[in-house]
């Protein structure tokens, strides 16, 4: 079964929605969807389900890992290089998470957001972490890891691949359609989370602690939202109007909790 977005009611029904801009990915509706996409999702559950086995280990599933970071911070720098090396690499989803809480030191960080650091501030109090840094990474929605030391880095990454995951995940995209299906070994309360972001950002940093630096970041992160709250009772099917860039989708456990499956959509 297809569940659709309306966002004027803000529950899952078949209505038809409004404009949709290229900024905000909303559910497009029943009448948007039409026999093409269908057939997506229809293609999308038979290699979904044929294989379930092999999509549910470590090594079909990349890791996700945040860099909260700041234009502010003279500490991030490195953190931020290192970023360049993980979004390279093909089991790992990297994603620069600039945050709005330094601005105040002398450079107003132009990629920061509050919700980056809203969202940094609610791992924290899931893992009863008392307060926030940067560069701070968490990898796989779970560990907490200083952004500047490497190999702990990698030992959280080798860690995280080494881990069965309990949901599968297929996505495909065309003509501006995200569709997603993903089904669970067991019914749990998971958020389906779509990120937009850009490949890569170029800032001369004028003042602050950074001054006279010029910083490439990569994935850079200009949204970050919910789409649908999920208790995998019940196989999960959904279709996503979006913008033409690229996007991460997550399913993560409610909560703050654990990433289960993502996949990136270009």
């Amino acid at each position: 079964m297809l569940y659709y977005f309306n966002s004027q009611k803000g529950d899952w029904s078949l209505q038809q929605l409004g404009p949709i801009t290229d900024e905000t990915p909303e559910i497009t509706t029943g009448p948007s969807l039409m026999k093409t996409p269908t057939l997506w999702i229809t293609a999308l559950w038979v290699t979904l389900v044929t294989s379930w086995g092999a999509a549910v280990h470590a090594q079909n599933q990349p890791v996700v890992i945040e860099l909260f970071t700041s234009q502010g911070c003279s500490s991030c720098p490195p953190a931020d290089a290192l970023m360049h090396k993980l979004a390279a690499r093909g089991d790992v989803i990297a994603l620069s998470m600039h945050v709005d809480y330094w601005d105040y030191i002398g450079w107003k960080d132009e990629f920061g957001r509050p919700e980056n650091a809203a969202r940094q501030r609610s791992y924290a109090a899931a893992g009863g972490r008392r307060s926030v840094f940067t560069p701070q990474m968490i990898i796989g929605g779970v560990d907490s890891v200083v952004g500047t030391h490497p190999m702990d880095v990698a030992d959280l990454i080798a860690k995280h691949s080494a881990s069965q995951k309990d949901v599968a995940i297929k996505v495909a995209r065309s003509n501006g359609l995200i569709t997603v299906v993903a089904t669970a070994r067991r019914a749990a309360k998971y958020e389906i989370k779509l990120v937009s972001f850009t490949g890569k950002r170029t800032t001369k940093i004028k003042r602050g602690e950074n001054a006279g630096k010029t910083i490439t970041y990569v994935n850079v992160v200009s949204n970050f939202q919910t789409v649908k709250k999920w208790d995998a009772r019940t196989p999960l099917s959904i279709a996503a109007k979006a913008g033409s860039g690229p996007m991460v989708v997550l399913i993560q456990r409610a909560g703050h909790g654990a990433i289960e499956a993502a996949a990136v959509v270009n």
